[in-house]
């Protein structure tokens, strides 16, 4: 079900560059299972994989999901919604510059830095998108999360 909200939140907003719920969801999906959603940000690559074929960036989404989800389970006990929206705006603001280390086994430390450096308006646009999207999505969607959660916890295995 994760992978699914997920796939089907990017496609609804992948008409808008650089605005995407995909970070938003794996922050909030890892405060409320873990570790676990590693094995989901795999699945997404897969899928992700599976659409639009094989390039660099599939190398570049086998490290960045899976790091922020770790970034969040060592401070899921301490983190309130600001950090988390702080921490969904840096990832934004970093996500060039973190998918541009494949860049560097390709062409070097120019490429990698050239790469990094044109990119930057677009995340700058994907650092102020996910502090928006986090400060007022998250409440709610951690509401309904913790309920879900509460039901799964309560339910009858057969």
């Amino acid at each position: 079900m994760m992978l699914a909200l997920i796939e089907a939140v990017k496609r609804a907003l992948e008409f808008i560059p650089n605005v995407e719920m995909v970070t938003l969801l794996f922050i909030l999906f890892s405060i409320y299972y873990g570790k676990r959603v590693i094995l989901v940000s795999f699945a997404f690559t897969a899928l992700e994989t599976f659409v639009w074929g094989i390039s660099t960036w599939n190398v570049m989404y086998l490290y960045i999901w899976p790091l922020l989800i770790i970034i969040v389970c060592l401070s899921r006990e301490h983190g309130s919604y600001i950090f988390y929206a702080l921490l969904s705006a840096f990832y934004g603001l970093f996500f060039g510059a973190l998918c541009s280390i494949p860049y560097f086994f390709i062409g070097g430390p120019v490429m990698m830095f050239n790469w990094w450096i044109s990119g930057i308006p677009y995340d700058i646009l994907h650092c102020i998108s996910n502090f928006i999207l986090c400060l007022i999505l998250f409440k709610p969607l951690s509401s309904a999360l913790a309920k879900i959660s509460r039901l799964n916890k309560n339910r009858i295995a057969y």
